[in-house]
C-alpha cells in the first residue's frame, strides 16, 4: 500500500486565541530566533498577512521578508509584529 502525504500548514490550524497562544508559546521554549520569527509568520498568516503588516508599520512583502527563514527581524519589528497580533511578551524568573 502506497502513503500519500499532503501538505500541512499550522496556519489552518491556529483558529482561537488559545491556539495561538499555546503555539508561541513554545516556539519562544525553543529560544531560537529563527524558529520564533517563523512562528511568528505563520499567525501572521493565519490573521492575515496584509492586515498584520499594515498594523505593524510595515509593507506585506517586508513582512513576509523579515519572518522568513532567511529573515533576521529587530526586537522593535519583532515588537510591533507581535502587537498587531495581539501577543504580549512577558518575562518569568527562570528556576
Amino acid at each position: 500500500m502506497t502513503e500519500i502525504l499532503t501538505d500541512y500548514d499550522p496556519a489552518e490550524d491556529l483558529d482561537t486565541l488559545e491556539a495561538i497562544s499555546v503555539f508561541v508559546n513554545e516556539a519562544l521554549k525553543t529560544d531560537d530566533a529563527a524558529y520564533i520569527a517563523h512562528a511568528l509568520g505563520v499567525v501572521a498568516r493565519a490573521k492575515g498577512m496584509a492586515g498584520i503588516a499594515r498594523e505593524a508599520g510595515l509593507s506585506r512583502e517586508q513582512l513576509y521578508r523579515t519572518l522568513s527563514s532567511e529573515g533576521n527581524p529587530t526586537l522593535k519589528t519583532t515588537l510591533a509584529v507581535m502587537k498587531a497580533l495581539g501577543i504580549s511578551l512577558t518575562a518569568d524568573v527562570l528556576s
